[in-house]
Formats: structure tokens, sequence, C-alpha cells
């Protein structure tokens, strides 16, 4: 009786596998990082100038007071036009003296003007007369006395003459406080529609360049991964028999 022979199990062998050395996430090229950390120069800019532009007028009117930018040279040379003047309301009609630089509201006009008290005066309140080409006559009270009422008299430290109409003290808006030489002209910009268009555009610009940038890294890196777990050669281990 012939014995029977076990048949011999399969025995895989395989070229041995070198461990492939830990992988490094490759530097961007210097040209990449330089445009990375200018977009992002445009972004903290842009930021922070229109941030500033909006902070300051509010921090100064949570402190009761209020930013005028000065349009005219006519109070050289205490400031100039392009500054901005720092005011403060008036509390009672007595602060105004001669000598105060105030803003006020001219008579008939829509604008305001900053120019020095030079007196203060008691005028009779007028009035236009009906049916007459704008005829003014004073007011009288119940005594039949003209009514009076404080006017301040005002004049510009570079005019050669004092303001033509005195204004009631009630149309005063502000007593100054202090003088920022050249805020008026960045202030002016930055708060106007096309300076806000250029605060913004350009960051919101630069964010989404950075977005596509990050995009466009994310998919080379999971295309460098892909090839790298790819086989190198393309050929299969063989199986032998023993």
């Amino acid at each position: 009786m012939t014995p029977r022979t076990r048949p011999q199990p399969f025995v895989e062998r395989r070229a041995p596998r070198v461990a492939a050395p830990a992988h490094r996430r490759p530097r961007a090229p210097w040209a990449r990082r330089a445009v990375t950390a200018l977009l992002w120069t445009v972004v903290v800019l842009g930021v922070t100038g229109f941030v500033a532009a909006t902070v300051v007028p509010l921090w100064f009117q949570a402190r009761d007071q209020r930013l005028l930018i000065v349009t005219s040279g006519s109070m050289e040379p205490r400031f100039s036009a392009g500054d901005v003047v720092v005011l403060r309301a008036v509390g009672d009609a007595s602060e105004l003296r001669p000598g105060l630089v105030v803003t006020f509201q001219p008579i008939g006009s829509s604008e305001l003007v900053t120019h020095r008290i030079v007196e203060v005066v008691r005028l009779p309140v007028m009035r236009e007369v009906p049916g007459t080409d704008g005829r003014q006559a004073p007011v009288l009270d119940a005594a039949g006395e003209p009514e009076t009422r404080a006017y301040i008299r005002t004049q510009g430290d570079a005019n050669s003459a004092p303001d033509p109409d005195a204004t009631p003290v009630e149309r005063v808006r502000g007593v100054l406080l202090s003088v920022h030489e050249g805020w008026g002209r960045a202030l002016a910009w930055a708060t106007s529609a096309a300076g806000r268009a250029m605060l913004l555009g350009p960051p919101l610009l630069a964010l989404a360049t950075l977005e596509v940038l990050s995009v466009l890294d994310d998919r080379r890196r999971r295309e460098d991964r892909r090839r790298r777990q790819a086989p190198q050669d393309g050929k299969l281990d063989a199986l032998l028999l023993e």
C-alpha cells in the first residue's frame, strides 16, 4: 500500500519591503509665500482703516464730543482747512464769552461756521411785519417793552473784519476743545462712498484669492498623497509554492 503524501501548504514569499521614509509636507515656494503675505497685508490695512474711520467718531461721541472737518482757512493759524476740531456742547449760554472759539449755524444758512467770539450782546428780538417787503420790527413783551435776546458777534482770526450778522446763542453748536492737524482729509475720504469701497473692496478680493489658493493647495496635496500610496512599479508579488 502506497503511503499518502500530505500536501504541502502554500508559502507566500514576498520581496522584503523597505519602510518608506516619513513624508514631510513640502514648503511652499518663496513666491507663493510672498503673495500670501502681500494679500494678508492688504486685508489687515483695509480692515484697520475701515474700523478706525468708524470707531474714532463714535469714541468722541461717547464722551459727549463732536468732530468737525475744517473746510476753510478763516481761522488760520489756529487751524487750517483739512484739520479736525473737537467740540463740546454748550451747557448754558452764560459759558459763552469773548475769546472762545465756537461753532454756530448762522441765521438763514444750513452750514456750520467756526469763528472766535469778539462780543456777547443783547439785541431786540425781531420779526417780519406782515404785508411788507420783509421789513423787521421788534417783538414787544406784555409791558410793551422790546424783548431782547443774547447774541454773539464773531470773527475769523484770518479775517480783517467781524462777521456781518450777529448770531443767537441758541444757534451755537459747540465750543472748541482741541485740534487734530491733517485728520480732516483722511476722515472725509474714509467716510465717503469711494473711500469705503477702497477700504473694503481690496480686502474682500484678497480674502477670495487666499481661499482659492488654499483650495488649490489642498487639491495638490491630495494628488501627491495618492501618487505616493500607489504601487511604484505596478508589479505584483509572486506567490511561490513549495
